[in-house]
């Protein structure tokens, strides 16, 4: 076990963030009676963080996603095979 080199990805943990701060931020839109798709659509486009509820710290977690790395979590998802 020991002649084996672990690859270090912080990637997935990157991505298993935001995709536990997306979680939070859906459920606190849908709660408030938002329609979460089409709010953090809205705030992709145009980065305005008032298109996000301050419900549930909301907002605040928005801010801590970098566009640009969501974007292209987003693209992987729909792009690549899953590995298996």
């Amino acid at each position: 076990m020991l002649d084996k080199t672990i690859v270090f990805s912080l990637e997935n943990s990157l991505s298993d963030e935001i995709k536990k701060n997306l979680s939070k931020i859906y459920s606190a839109l849908k709660e408030k009676g938002y329609d979460p798709i089409n709010q953090i659509v809205g705030y992709i486009l145009s980065e305005d963080p008032t298109y996000i509820t301050t419900h549930k710290n909301a907002r605040s977690l928005i801010r801590k996603i970098d566009r640009d790395e969501l974007l292209r979590l987003v693209l992987k998802s729909f792009l690549e095979p899953k590995k298996k």
